[in-house]
């Protein structure tokens, strides 16, 4: 199933799909659009073996999710514009939500690819104070730009973010002259990482076998 909002990247924020229901399942979907392509707004949601298409922030939203042999294929911005993959928002350091990239690959359209030399590409950007994001055992392509992460407005959030990367590989997961910010780290244990798992992370262990999809409730071996 393909869910595709054909707004283009010069209409801005153009939603494919938003997703608000808990125990929300999306399994060998293509998610398709340019700027805000995938709203993962709330509750628990866990996506496997999708492909999802966008430019700026196109991976947004407060849920708790985990995304999971899944796909994220950046493309061709507009002029001027810079590619983020994911905007969290959660506003609140109680607030068990953030978007987990688990054994995923960052890949670049064709478009992009061609000219990558003009657009950077970010693996994420603090939309609100407390933003929340890990990629874990992921591919990240050559477009990803070597400092990873981007600011979304001078200093704000830089110091109350968790940005995290574990074990991800590719050339774009070089983690040499990632940013220094005091909310970015470096995970190095099997302990942090993996409270970002299905199991720890959306508590998939006892709701996702009922659905039959196919998951992987802790890391990689």
């Amino acid at each position: 199933m393909t869910f595709e909002n054909y707004a283009g990247p010069a209409k801005h924020q153009a939603v494919a799909l938003r997703i608000g229901a808990d125990h929300a399942v999306v399994y060998r979907c293509n998610i398709i659009g340019y700027q805000d392509t995938l709203y993962v707004h709330s509750q628990r949601q866990f996506f496997r073996e999708c492909d999802i298409y966008g430019t700026v922030d196109f991976i947004f939203g407060n849920a708790a999710v985990v995304f999971q042999n899944c796909s994220m294929y950046a493309r061709k911005p507009m002029p001027l514009q810079k590619v983020t993959i994911t905007a969290q928002n959660r506003k609140d350091p109680n607030q068990n939500t953030g978007i987990s990239i688990h054994a995923c690959r960052l890949l670049a359209q064709p478009d992009l690819q061609a000219s990558k030399s003009s657009f950077s590409t970010y693996l994420g950007r603090p939309w609100k104070l407390y933003s929340r994001t890990v990629y874990m055992q992921s591919y990240m392509g050559d477009h990803i730009h070597p400092r990873g992460w981007l600011e979304w407005n001078a200093t704000f959030a830089l110091d109350t973010l968790y940005y995290g990367e574990y074990m991800n590989y590719g050339p774009g997961g070089a983690i040499g002259q990632r940013v220094n910010w005091p909310g970015y780290r470096l995970i190095t244990t099997t302990i942090e990482a993996s409270r970002f798992t299905v199991a720890q992370f959306i508590y998939g262990s006892s709701w996702l076998p009922s659905t039959g999809v196919a998951f992987l409730a802790g890391l990689s071996e």
